[in-house]
């Protein structure tokens, strides 16, 4: 999960007020179950310490959530009598979850928000594409390629005379040319898209025509929907479906793909030039253990930062200052960072926050999978 939106939490000193709430369920009593949650968060933040102004603030937000766009929960972060961020999730919350502390509590997005990869989708057919991005924004058009439609017929299987087939020849130039134009309309916008999965849909002939122009790098993010339709009025639906798949597939495979990377560059523990080591031994490929993940986040050298579901690291104390990459794992050492004042943290929350100001990615380790030991590890962009 790209952890770039939380920066705005880390632009505010805290103490930050967090609510994580399940908001799949409408049921004729809605009215009065939100009601009553929204007296719960007040009463348990009122307990926690939070401050009157943030407590107003988060029930105001949740008593307009009808307005908001639906999904299976909500994450909303407080602070100074203001909601700062309030972001859907992926997967329902078990339960109403508040919390009142220095760092916001950030961590429980990985798993409950996840990672839902944007994507660029085509819709091909023989006169050029028409190109939406998907995204947390929603969906939305983003432009249109447009070759040289057909004239006339073309789609006879046997040429009459050589003037049906010079006519056919000239068709079938047209449709590779239209390929050639749609092929390079999405390598052009495909960086500018920030999108990590390209989707092609529409007519099979110039949808595998269209891939195989397309420059290896990005046919390797590609897929090829078997729905869709460029037709006006065309249903969604099945075509939804197929992306849906594909970004399910997507998460999984770049999960496994990071789990293979850090595995491998891990070594054994306490190996030589190897950073996965409890330790905390010199820095290879990847970083495992409390003190060699907080070296790796705090100096930037992270690439991606893995939090298993299972293991206690992420739940022990760190130590932290207003800095972002002010974390440490022995309060000296936060002083000795500059730190005048060190204050105690969840790791997890403090390694995120640190992971958001480094463009650290950040994935959960489900249980059921083996991940980093104590539940905390990285894979390193550059070996030490």
């Amino acid at each position: 999960m790209d952890v770039g939106f939380l920066k705005p939490l880390f632009d505010s000193p805290g103490p930050w007020a967090c609510v994580y709430l399940d908001t799949s369920r409408a049921t004729e009593d809605a009215p009065t179950r939100r009601r009553l949650r929204e007296r719960f968060v007040c009463d348990q933040l009122a307990r926690q310490g939070a401050d009157a102004a943030t407590r107003e603030a988060l029930v105001q937000r949740l008593a307009g959530e009808r307005t908001a766009r639906p999904s299976a929960g909500r994450a909303l972060f407080a602070a100074g009598g203001e909601v700062v961020l309030d972001l859907p999730l992926a997967t329902s919350p078990r339960d109403v979850d508040t919390s009142w502390s220095l760092l916001p509590r950030v961590a429980p997005l990985a798993s409950l928000r996840g990672e839902w990869p944007s994507c660029l989708v085509a819709r091909v057919d023989r006169s050029g594409a028409d190109l939406e991005l998907l995204d947390d924004a929603g969906q939305r058009p983003v432009g249109r390629a447009s070759g040289g439609p057909p004239q006339g017929r073309g789609h006879r299987s046997v040429p009459a005379d050589r003037y049906e087939w010079h006519y056919r020849n000239r068709v079938e130039k047209t449709w590779d040319q239209t390929a050639d134009v749609v092929a390079d309309e999405l390598a052009r916008r495909w960086p500018e898209s920030e999108a990590r999965l390209l989707v092609l849909a529409g007519d099979p002939r110039e949808r595998r025509a269209v891939h195989d122009r397309l420059p290896e790098p990005l046919r390797a993010s590609t897929v090829q929907a078997q729905h869709g339709s460029r037709a006006a009025g065309s249903s969604r639906e099945l075509l939804e479906a197929e992306i849906d798949r594909a970004r399910e597939e997507f998460v999984r495979t770049h999960l496994e793909d990071v789990l293979d990377l850090f595995r491998a560059a891990r070594g054994r523990p306490g190996e030589p030039g190897v950073g996965g080591a409890h330790d905390g031994s010199t820095p290879g490929g990847a970083a495992e253990g409390m003190r060699a993940v907080v070296e790796a986040v705090r100096s930037h050298q992270a690439a991606t930062l893995l939090i298993g579901q299972t293991g206690s690291d992420a739940r022990r104390e760190v130590w932290v200052g207003p800095g972002v990459d002010q974390v440490a794992v022995q309060r000296a050492q936060a002083r000795a960072l500059g730190v005048a004042s060190p204050e105690p943290a969840r790791a997890d929350d403090a390694l995120v926050r640190a992971a958001a100001a480094a463009d650290t990615e950040v994935l959960m380790v489900p249980e059921g999978m083996t991940g980093p030991a104590g539940g905390l590890g990285a894979v390193l962009r550059w070996h030490g």
